[in-house]
């Protein structure tokens, strides 16, 4: 789960003005994974659950950062009310080729450069891995 979609009868309706959005249109919203996870334990009869992808399309580390904590501090809710979730995925270790944008947007905890192939960690590569390592969720700025 990446953000929210509303419809009505005339079909999809555009994120407002105003709202932020990622470099793909998506609606920033981290919040939506937790949604998700409560939606899908309800719905499942409770089964077990695990986050197989989740991530943001964008040039600002920092946003990527936000928008992993927020999704994480989500499912850390989901947790602490007992929904029994196994793991998390972050989507994507490595920049890559979308399949309706091309090279375009950058999920990636490591930058790709597409001339060279040189492959960069960026600083939520690090802040991820301390939160692996440490199983607990971190400040932004840690």
């Amino acid at each position: 789960t990446y953000t929210r979609e509303r419809f009505n009868q005339d079909g999809r309706i555009q994120p407002d003005q105003d709202m932020r959005t990622t470099i793909m249109g998506y609606e920033f919203r981290p919040q939506a994974l937790e949604a998700c996870i409560r939606r899908a334990w309800d719905k499942t009869g409770h089964v077990p659950i695990i986050v197989t992808e989740n991530g943001i399309a964008t040039s600002d580390d920092a946003e990527r950062i936000e928008y992993v904590h927020g999704a994480l501090d989500g499912v850390l809710n989901c947790i602490q009310d007992g929904i029994d979730i196994r793991g998390y995925t972050y989507w994507s270790l490595m920049d890559n080729f979308e399949w309706m944008y091309g090279y375009g947007p950058t999920f990636g905890i490591v930058a790709v450069d597409w001339k060279t192939q040189v492959r960069t960690p960026r600083p939520s590569a690090s802040w991820l891995g301390r939160i692996a390592r440490g199983n607990a969720l971190l400040p932004r700025n840690a």
